[in-house]
């Protein structure tokens, strides 16, 4: 393993010049969102860019800082009332925090996308109280979330789930494991879904959704290991060995946490998930377009060829259909639409042009893709944590046919 790249935080750094954004997106954006692209932008060059060579080159490095730095802005409340602290300026503001900070890395836009999707269960479900408790730590970043309903058995099939809570007085004891949880290492709070019902009833009625401190006694969380992409994104396994739950802390009804899981995934996930991709999508984009201009062949480079003109289509062709159904879904999320086929199709239209674009940058660049240094890896290595969460492509497809043909959706 080559020793970690010198790091020195550069927030004094004058970034380039952010980008505007495609006029194809106008119809969805607001000044503000214009602003707000601008700042993602700013804020990827300036404080994501310089630490990407050694969260790629660490097996055991998370950042906290990113967090840090994001809660500091007041993105963690995107989607917060502005009576609780937020900047309450909607999905498409969120689309494009993630979708431009995953531009220049997945694993920062992550950081963010993971901890959105519980404060989204909040804003739902939470009592008064418990709003009043986090949604205003969360706005001024003062706590992180994270939502543990993958297990390292039943993986993210709720049906199966094996955690269980048991009443015990006025409280609830867990007991059980949650694998692959976003930002388990530096969430102060957990939004965990256990079985709550007895014996065979069905998820629909056998789940509760809980808020776990993450100092309760009985909490623990497994030490951080870099995975096969998005590097410096912490994830993790939980473990909940007996913790007792005040009954105030139920998030929803009791007999209510396949629906807090359902919601988070559809409302908040989908879209969540497909920003990142389209950010990795852009990326890939960006460096293709960049190499080709600059390869020289024949007197002129490989971009003057037509057949690689003609995989370059191909690409764009994808990214701009993937970006415009994104768009389109957080923009009817921001006017109350019901629109959750849509955010199924964004979620796994994004992921699976993003794959096949990867695949032609891969192919484009011949030998230079293999270079271990070299962007390209990060993107490939990242693309395929997109994939799983919020819906494999199978169930988003047969989610999709089922939205069609009016019957009933398939249990995850």
């Amino acid at each position: 393993m080559r020793p970690a790249t010198p790091y020195r935080e550069r927030e004094t750094t004058t970034p380039a010049t952010p980008t505007a954004p495609p006029e194809t997106l106008r119809p969805y954006l607001t000044p503000r969102h214009e602003l707000l692209w601008q700042e993602a932008e700013l804020f990827a060059e300036q404080y994501v860019a310089p630490r990407i060579p050694r969260l790629e080159h660490s097996t055991s490095t998370f950042d906290r800082r990113l967090a840090q730095l994001m809660g500091r802005r007041g993105w963690f409340g995107v989607t917060v009332p502005a009576a609780h602290g937020g900047l309450e300026i909607g999905h498409v503001a969120k689309t494009i925090l993630i979708h431009r900070i995953s531009v220049m890395s997945a694993a920062a836009g992550a950081i963010l996308q993971a901890t959105l999707i519980p404060v989204g269960a909040v804003e739902h479900f939470g009592t008064r109280e418990q709003k009043t408790q986090w949604l205003p730590r969360v706005a001024d970043g003062s706590a992180l979330m994270s939502i543990a309903v993958t297990e390292p058995t039943a993986g993210g099939h709720i049906g199966g789930m094996e955690t269980v809570a048991e009443r015990e007085g006025d409280a609830w004891v867990i007991t059980g494991s949650k694998a692959h949880i976003g930002n388990v290492h530096i969430a102060d709070v957990h939004v965990v879904v256990a079985r709550t019902g007895e014996e065979g009833k069905g998820p629909s009625q056998a789940l509760t959704a809980f808020l776990v401190v993450n100092d309760l006694p009985g909490v623990s969380v497994t030490a951080y290991r870099a995975g096969h992409g998005l590097r410096g994104f912490s994830a993790g396994q939980l473990d909940l060995d007996h913790v007792r739950v005040e009954a105030d802390q139920v998030l929803g009804e009791v007999g209510q946490g396949m629906e807090v899981a359902q919601h988070a995934s559809i409302r908040h996930g989908r879209p969540n998930l497909a920003a990142v991709s389209l950010g990795i999508h852009d990326a890939v984009m960006k460096l293709t377009t960049a190499f080709l201009k600059a390869r020289p062949r024949y007197g002129a480079t490989l971009l003057d060829l037509p057949v690689l003109q003609d995989r370059l289509g191909a690409i764009t062709h994808r990214l701009h259909a993937a970006r415009i159904l994104l768009y389109h879904a957080a923009h009817l999320l921001d006017h109350g639409i019901d629109c959750d086929p849509d955010l199924i199709n964004a979620k796994y239209s994004n992921h699976a042009w993003a794959i096949q674009s990867c695949q032609d940058a891969m192919e484009l660049h011949g030998a230079r893709a293999l270079d271990p240094d070299y962007p390209l890896q990060r993107l490939i290595r990242d693309i395929q944590h997109t994939y799983a969460p919020a819906g494999t492509g199978e169930f988003q497809r047969i989610h999709l046919a089922r939205s069609v043909l009016g019957t009933a959706s398939p249990p995850q």
